[in-house]
């Protein structure tokens, strides 16, 4: 029997997978922000900015920021004169992030098309890796939680930003009627494009719990794997260590 693995609700082959992942990002990439905004009603903005915060990252620092095609995390970053690498899958969404970049005269920005679970990076290179809300989107998480391990140097950190589920009785129901009704709304309305938020929105759903992912990381070889939840879990920072 062929493997699948989850596309949303649907289960798919891992090829499959990877390609209608890319679908979506390429649909979605030049309101990918502007539906953040929508979605989270700005609260993108402070989730994104205590992440950085718990990264720490310092001048002289090399960071890979993965899945961060749109700069949003590595613009963060660069603040403190790190230099960061910006890697995603999807070469339309680093289209976008160059743009910005430009725009807003960020400089030390290296950019990159790279698949998290087959890295072209050597082993031992960065002090940090980083992936906000990309982890979910990936075919084979344990492939490439081993190569975010393999490509830090002993002492590297990592650190990831995902939506998981909310354990505030009441709330995980009012946002989960939010999310599968009128989210997708938002999309055909703000971006043209309701079958490729339906898609967001059902993968959220389908990612593991809390405790679950924080094992997965663990497994790949990090210690002092933990996990900090805002808003009782909605959203959680993921991080570990490389020794």
């Amino acid at each position: 029997m062929t493997d699948t693995v989850s596309f949303g609700y649907a289960d798919v082959t891992p090829e499959e997978k990877t390609a209608r992942v890319g679908e979506v990002f390429r649909n979605v990439a030049s309101r990918y922000d502007l539906m953040n905004d929508a979605m989270s009603g700005g609260m993108h903005r402070l989730w994104k900015d205590r992440f950085v915060r718990r990264v720490k990252p310092r001048a002289g620092e090399e960071i890979l920021d993965m899945a961060g095609g749109t700069g949003d995390i590595a613009f963060r970053l660069a603040r403190s004169s790190a230099a960061i690498m910006v890697s995603d899958i999807n070469p339309a969404m680093l289209d976008v992030g160059r743009e910005r970049a430009a725009k807003r005269g960020i400089e030390g920005l290296s950019w990159s098309e790279q698949n998290a679970e087959t890295l072209s990076f050597e082993s031992s290179r960065f002090d940090a890796y980083t992936i906000a809300f990309g982890i979910r989107n990936v075919t084979h998480r344990g492939q490439a939680l081993a190569e975010a391990h393999r490509v830090l140097k002993r002492g590297g950190r990592f650190f990831c930003l995902e939506f998981s589920t909310t354990l505030w009785p009441g709330f995980k129901e009012v946002y989960d009627a939010y999310s599968h009704r009128l989210v997708p709304k938002l999309g055909k309305m703000l971006a043209g494009d309701e079958e490729s938020y339906r898609y967001l929105v059902e993968s959220i759903r389908r990612f593991p719990g809390m405790e679950e992912f924080r094992a997965e990381i663990a497994a790949a070889g990090f210690v002092q794997a933990k996990v900090e939840p805002m808003l009782g879990g909605l959203v959680a920072i993921h991080s570990g260590w490389k020794i």
